[in-house]
C-alpha cells in the first residue's frame, strides 16, 4: 500500500520533529539520504522504518534489500513533503540511536571531545567526523550545543555518529565530575594559552574542550581545564572543527609513537 495523503499523521510527525530539530515525539530520529542509510546499515543505531517513493525503491533496490525494517512507500507528493532538500533521493530513515553510558565513552585510554556551546550543526558534525577519524572514543555534546537529531549535523558527520558513543545535555558541572571519576586530564583549547599544543602530553586518558570560534570555551570549563594552544601566524583563532581536527591528529601521532 502506499501512503498518498501529505495529511498522514506519521508524515505530519516527521516534519514537525524536522522543524525543530528534534527526535519525533516516539523517539525516532530523521535521517534523509542513501549514503546516510549505508552508513547506517555499519553503524550501532537501530533503523526502526525506511520511508521511500516506488522510483526510490527500484533505484536504491540493492541498498534497500539490506534493511531489516519496515519499509513504507510513499507517492512522490507525499515524500516531498517531508524531505529535507530539494533535490531528494527518496530516502528517509526513522533511527533510534543506542543509549550510551560515560563508561562506553572512556575505554582506556580514553580520548573523550566535549563540545562547549556549538550551536553551528556544520562544525559540530565535521568535528564528530573527525573524532572518529583520528581516533576519539566518545564525544560529549555539553548543554547549549547542536542537537544530534539536527539534519545539517547528522549529514556533517557523513555516518560517524552512527558509530561513535555520545551523550547530549550534560551541564559541565555533570560534565567535570565525570572526567575526575574517571581520573581523566582535562584540556581545553584556547588561542592564548600558554602551553602549545605539542607541549601536551595525550597518551593517556584525556577529555578535550573545545569552544564556539566567537565565544570559546566557557569560563567554568576553562576554571577546571589545563589550556592549551595552537600557534597560528596570521590569524588569531581557527575555526572550531579545525582547531579540534589538529589536536585531535596530534593525539593519535602520539598514541602511535610517531
Amino acid at each position: 500500500m502506499q501512503l498518498t495523503s501529505t495529511k498522514n499523521p506519521l508524515l505530519q510527525k516527521i516534519r514537525l520533529a524536522a522543524a525543530a530539530g528534534r527526535p519525533t515525539e516516539d523517539g525516532f530520529v530523521i535521517a534523509e539520504g542513501p549514503h546516510l542509510l549505508e552508513e547506517a546499515l555499519r553503524g550501532a543505531w537501530r533503523i526502526e522504518r525506511v520511508l521511500t517513493t516506488a522510483s526510490g525503491r527500484e533505484r536504491h533496490f540493492n541498498l534497500l534489500s539490506r534493511v531489516e525494517a519496515e519499509i513504507v512507500e510513499l507517492s512522490s507528493r507525499a515524500f516531498a513533503s517531508i524531505a529535507a532538500t530539494e533535490t531528494t533521493q527518496e530516502v528517509l530513515m526513522l533511527m533510534r540511536p543506542p543509549t550510551w553510558s560515560w563508561a562506553d565513552l572512556v575505554p582506556s585510554p580514553a580520548l573523550v571531545v566535549a563540545l562547549d556551546g556549538i550551536q553551528d550543526p556544520g562544525n559540530v558534525g565535521a568535528i564528530v567526523r573527525s573524532a572518529e577519524a583520528f581516533g576519539a572514543t566518545g564525544v560529549v555534546f555539553l548543554r547549549g550545543c547542536a542537537r544530534v537529531p539536527n539534519a545539517k549535523l547528522l549529514r556533517a558527520t557523513v555516518g560517524s555518529i552512527f558509530r561513535l558513543p555520545f551523550l547530549e545535555g550534560l551541564t559541565v558541572a555533570e560534565f567535570v565530575e565525570q572526567i575526575r571519576l574517571s581520573v581523566l586530564t582535562l584540556y581545553a583549547l584556547t588561542p592564548h594559552a600558554a602551553t602549545g599544543l605539542l607541549k601536551a602530553d595525550l597518551r593517556h586518558g584525556c577529555a578535550l574542550a573545545i569552544g564556539s570560534e566567537g565565544a570559546g570555551v566557557s569560563a567554568e570549563l576553562l576554571f577546571e581545564a589545563n589550556l592549551l594552544s595552537i600557534p597560528t601566524a596570521g590569524v588569531e583563532s581557527l575555526n572550531a572543527a579545525i582547531a579540534c581536527s589538529i589536536a585531535l591528529f596530534e593525539a593519535q601521532r602520539q598514541r602511535a609513537g610517531l
